[in-house]
């Protein structure tokens, strides 16, 4: 677990250090367009998304080193609709991906399945401080298989995850806040035909839901590393008060993003997860997950 945090800590301190090298140059374009955002609207909705697709591909034919061909291609969704007036500010983002792959003599696999809904609600407290209330949302949309048996192991909603609670937020701007929610909620689903031999995402062995009840803190940070390449991370840590509240769940994201021209980039997400609950080949025990997607993408913005 100490590793865990000292990698997440690691990403997040360099992230900052590329970000203040860059910090003076970028820092009068990025006010300027700040500012004309406040003039433009001040208050009300502001929407704005981006669809990307990703494609990869590797052939390799009587290559003495070795290699598989493989074709890969990954679709994602990045949303956001934000309420602002003189007392509140209200934040929502819909993140959605899926993505296959398809290795040489083997069958489709999934490379990215995830639909993900935040809502923050916050009202002025005092400077760049809100009482706050937060939910989230989190399942997949398509069936998992485990490659090793066969068996399938999670469908649409199986799992899914909600969290939600009151707290306080600190907001210097869209790109950058912490919520802070020391009485939250966690509510974990599964369908009952996965738990039937044994627990599954935490759930025991028979039931079909896990109720936690914990501490939340959840980050989003934002920046303009060089002109054209974005890097945006969203770190989000739990604590469950009822069982083993110092195995604190991780979850980070990573997303970079370099545009070639207005339709193409190249993008990086790297996603790491850590949760005590995790089930292994076996046994229960802490599990680091890691997910990276690396490739050419498609953009389109609206």
């Amino acid at each position: 677990m100490k590793k865990v945090l000292l990698l997440i800590t690691f990403l997040f301190a360099t992230t900052a250090v590329f970000a203040q090298v860059n910090e003076k140059e970028l820092l009068q374009k990025n006010e300027e367009a700040a500012k004309k955002l406040l003039e433009e609207k001040p208050n009300g909705w502001t929407k704005k998304g981006t669809f990307t697709f990703l494609a990869n591909q590797a052939t390799f034919n009587n290559w003495l080193a070795g290699g598989q061909s493989n074709v890969s291609g990954n679709i994602g969704l990045n949303y956001d609709f934000n309420y602002k007036s003189d007392n509140w500010n209200w934040d929502n983002k819909i993140i959605a991906g899926y993505g296959l792959t398809k290795i040489k003599d083997q069958d489709l696999q999934k490379s990215d399945d995830r639909l993900i809904f935040n809502s923050l609600a916050g009202r002025k407290a005092s400077g760049e401080w809100f009482y706050s209330l937060f939910f989230n949302f989190q399942t997949q949309f398509d069936t998992g298989v485990d490659l090793a048996t066969g068996v399938k192991t999670s469908h649409f909603f199986s799992p899914a995850f909600f969290q939600f609670g009151p707290g306080m937020l600190w907001k210097k701007s869209d790109n950058l806040k912490v919520n802070i929610a020391p009485a939250t909620s966690k509510l974990i689903i599964v369908h009952q035909h996965f738990t039937e031999l044994g627990p599954s995402f935490g759930v025991e062995q028979g039931d079909s839901s896990r109720f936690e009840f914990g501490a939340a803190i959840n980050g989003y940070y934002k920046f303009t590393l060089v002109e054209n390449v974005t890097v945006e991370n969203i770190l989000n840590l739990y604590s469950n008060y009822l069982e083993d509240p110092q195995n604190v769940d991780v979850d980070y994201t990573l997303n970079v993003a370099m545009k070639i021209n207005k339709t193409l980039s190249t993008n990086l997400a790297f996603q790491l997860l850590f949760d005590d609950n995790a089930v292994g080949e076996g046994a229960n025990y802490a599990k680091v997950q890691t997910r990276q997607v690396i490739g050419l993408g498609v953009n389109y913005g609206f």
